[in-house]
């Protein structure tokens, strides 16, 4: 009877198609998809950082396979992905957890089949570092219609809230052949409609390059291939979002109309603050433009509230700011700290009542736009 396997996937559509590649990998090893965790031979983890919340309940899951692994030894436990990219959370798992296996981050995820021939064989797991870009493990694409197709990873931005460039490293992005025949390939497959571009910062692709390539000018050869498809990237930064980003999105049939563009925050001093180098005055000048040449185009953004030392006025700013461009959809967050970040040390950290009334408040006039515009 083949052995199967089961993974547990934590955080955004990256660690998504991360899963892909790990579900990839132990089927070319044998290993068939259980329905459940509880028939697998090999359990899998893909863990978040993004918020200390995900990963207390990894740890509360890993920690309910105690039992399972004393029954049967030879059961494999893995835990991977973002969380375990930090040093410290995959030597708290190693000490608490000790019957997890393997402890792997991001980057060694390609080679996780090695990780599991070693643990088979008794051998000392080898861990690599930090290289460039796998180009030759393949996905078990498991969303359906829509292919996910992973542009470059990593971020050099630093937001001071983010624990992501230190779990992903810098950017790097894929040479554009490489993604051009990966969409090709995807495209002949005939099944997919809907091809989303992956990227902690999409629209900052081929700066690292040599000669760099413009995001705008992957865009265009993209929508060059032939087929019946359409487009669409997350996630993009306003300060990356250029005119000539916006006249592509414009021009070309083919890429949706749907632009995801974070603000954090309305007010200057706190977008200072975290380090996310455009003003308020700059983020709506953007949306100016996307409006002025897609007139129809959804507009959606994520915001913080409760940033460290954030007032009531400033607060007002972001309520001002979402009144203001009326967006179709928002996604709002309290402030979260997370160990490594510059704004988990900050001084004059929000109290929890403060930002759980905000956010609801921020909500709250989202759901009030969306019924006088009649937005879904």
């Amino acid at each position: 009877m083949p052995m199967k396997y089961y993974i547990v996937t934590y955080g955004c559509q990256m660690n998504v198609h991360e899963s892909e590649k790990i579900a990839a990998i132990c089927e070319k090893m044998g290993y068939t998809l259980a329905d459940k965790r509880e028939d697998a031979d090999l359990i899998v983890f893909n863990t978040c950082a993004i918020r200390e919340g995900a990963e207390e309940r990894v740890f509360g899951n890993v920690g309910a396979l105690k039992k399972m692994k004393k029954q049967k030894p030879s059961h494999i436990i893995a835990v991977c992905g973002c969380s375990t990219q930090k040093e410290s959370t995959a030597q708290y798992i190693y000490r608490t957890f000790p019957f997890v296996d393997i402890v792997i981050g991001t980057f060694n995820i390609p080679n996780f089949e090695h990780y599991i021939n070693a643990v088979k064989s008794g051998r000392q797991l080898e861990i690599f570092k930090e290289g460039d870009i796998d180009e030759t493990v393949p996905y078990k694409r498991t969303s359906g219609e829509n292919a996910w197709v992973n542009i470059m990873q990593g971020c050099n931005n630093f937001c001071t809230y983010c624990i992501v460039p230190y779990v992903r490293g810098r950017e790097k992005s894929r040479q554009e052949e490489n993604i051009l025949n990966e969409i090709r390939a995807v495209v002949a497959e005939g099944k997919y409609k809907k091809i989303t571009l992956l990227g902690q910062n999409v629209n900052s692709y081929g700066k690292d390059l040599t000669p760099a390539v413009p995001f705008s000018k992957l865009l265009k050869d993209i929508c060059a291939i032939e087929g019946d498809f359409k487009i669409w990237f997350m996630t993009s930064h306003p300060k990356d979002l250029t005119d000539d980003v916006i006249e592509v999105i414009a021009n070309e049939d083919k890429i949706l109309k749907d632009i995801h563009l974070p603000a954090q925050s309305g007010n200057n001093r706190i977008l200072n603050l975290m380090n996310r180098r455009y003003t308020r005055e700059k983020y709506l000048s953007i949306i100016d433009k996307i409006r002025e040449k897609m007139p129809n185009a959804r507009i959606t953004s994520d915001f913080i509230v409760g940033f460290p030392t954030e007032t009531e006025e400033e607060f007002q700013d972001t309520m001002s700011l979402v009144d203001k461009v009326k967006f179709d959809s928002i996604f709002a967050f309290m402030y979260s700290p997370r160990e490594g970040t510059v704004a988990s040390k900050m001084d004059g950290q929000v109290p929890e009542e403060v930002k759980n009334r905000r956010v609801n408040e921020l909500l709250a006039l989202e759901k009030k736009i969306q019924q006088q515009e009649g937005k879904r």
